[in-house]
């Protein structure tokens, strides 16, 4: 096995001069793009920030105003919306998916969102593109609330096609240990609601594309008044001020976000083991969109329920004399709501979601 020539020797292989750049990375427009995202990160500021973007790590305190804090946290991405992103050169809104996923996620079980921080990463570095992306993600944490403190662009050559980039985001919150939200106190008789989403939000897009690909429809197409590109690029509906809205005002029993496993798989996550939901197919309609994915997939409900959030992003669960109110509220915030169905008793260990 031969050796790496000493550089001093006469066999070493020597070079033109190359620098960083010329390896593909390019520092400048790195410190660029964190002088155009700093205003954008300033405006999503709390007053527990103590400090943000520039250092190693960014400080935080927690609110006096809780008496025993517990943080929570979650990850998550976009997932193949990115693709649809790409093939329409629409990059403002996947920032708004990627805060929504985390942010919805650690708000099921109580929690106030706090910060965020975010991982883009890129083969090249393309400041508008980037610059796009960070606003959706400043925008979706001015929905939530919380603190844009920090985070990561990773220019790396090779590792992404041209044009094309991937995303991560990290939420942390911070809740009352007394008043965490786990479903432990749900039981039959409770009434279940459902808010309405706003498309398709973050899951399903590798059925999404592939229908979109056999049936050779134009993204760019009238659908119900929409380009149908924009229609699937739909940013996800944040869930944050409302409901921690209309937990200061009412027991909210148990929430689930509908997100990768559609109704079928995330209600349960929140359900007791000896409990189940019965909903009625008829309490609400879940839209043009999934009309036409069931019918270009020809897939039967089952398949749809299990697949996407079929027009319901979050279900909340709460006491029957708790429902109307809990609706009002909400519906007076300006969410779609719905009452679905009830709690009911699990038979033995039956299906916890039933749907007819």
């Amino acid at each position: 096995m031969s050796a790496i020539n000493n550089p001093q020797s006469k066999g070493y292989l020597k070079v033109s001069s190359i620098s960083y750049k010329d390896a593909g990375v390019d520092i400048d427009a790195g410190d660029a793009l964190v002088e155009r995202i700093k205003p954008l990160a300033k405006a999503t500021m709390r007053p527990e920030v103590l400090t943000g973007i520039g250092g190693f790590g960014a400080v935080i305190e927690i609110a006096k105003k809780f008496k025993e804090p517990v943080l929570i946290s979650g990850t998550d991405g976009v997932g193949t919306k990115l693709k649809l992103a790409f093939m329409l050169d629409k990059h403002d809104t996947v920032g708004i998916d990627l805060v929504a996923m985390s942010v919805n996620d650690i708000l099921v079980q109580g929690a106030e969102p706090l910060f965020f921080l975010d991982y883009f990463a890129t083969g090249k570095l393309e400041l508008d593109t980037a610059e796009a992306v960070i606003r959706g993600i400043a925008e979706g944490c001015k929905q939530a609330g919380c603190a844009l403190i920090g985070g990561e662009t990773a220019e790396m050559p090779s590792m992404y096609p041209d044009g094309e980039y991937d995303l991560a985001g990290f939420a942390v919150g911070v809740a009352e240990k007394s008043k965490l939200i786990d479903g432990s106190t749900i039981k039959p008789g409770d009434v279940v609601l459902g808010l309405a989403s706003s498309g398709c939000h973050s899951n399903g897009y590798s059925l999404v594309r592939k229908l979109v690909e056999v049936s050779g429809t134009d993204l760019k197409a009238d659908f119900h008044g929409r380009p149908f590109g924009d229609v699937l690029m739909s940013p996800t509906r944040i869930y944050v001020k409302t409901l921690l809205a209309l937990m200061e005002k009412l027991p909210v029993k148990g929430m689930a976000h509908i997100t990768g496993g559609g109704l079928t798989g995330n209600i349960p996550r929140v359900l007791p083991d000896n409990c189940a939901v019965e909903i009625s197919r008829s309490a609400w309609n879940w839209g043009p969109l999934f009309d036409w994915l069931q019918a270009t997939a020809q897939i039967d409900n089952a398949e749809m329920y299990k697949t996407f959030n079929c027009g319901i992003g979050m279900v909340v669960v709460v006491a029957a004399e708790h429902a109307d109110a809990a609706a009002a509220q909400l519906k007076s915030a300006g969410e779609t709501v719905y009452t679905l169905g009830k709690v009911t008793a699990r038979l033995g260990q039956g299906e916890q979601v039933i749907i007819q």
